[in-house]
């Protein structure tokens, strides 16, 4: 795929919200927006930045005999009330 046919854009200069360089330079090449305090969306560049460090990551875990583990998003809040960090 071309990259004039993905749907993103770049930007020339970083957000003026924006405090940290890594933030900066992850929204100035089109790979995330932010949508809310905290809540960030991947653009289609970013989301194959994100699967092909996944594969990366997957293929050394298999070399080494790792086993992968999904979690769910959702937890019970007892869970962090008893570690102190709700």
């Amino acid at each position: 795929m071309r990259m004039s046919q993905l749907f993103f854009r770049t930007y020339r200069e970083a957000p003026s919200e924006a405090e940290s360089d890594a933030y900066k330079l992850v929204v100035r090449a089109g790979l995330a927006r932010q949508i809310a305090s905290g809540i960030f969306t991947f653009m289609p560049l970013g989301w194959r930045v994100m699967r092909r460090i996944e594969e990366i990551i997957r293929q050394e875990m298999e070399a080494i005999g790792g086993q992968e583990v999904h979690m769910p998003v959702l937890q019970p809040a007892e869970l962090w009330q008893e570690s102190g960090r709700y």
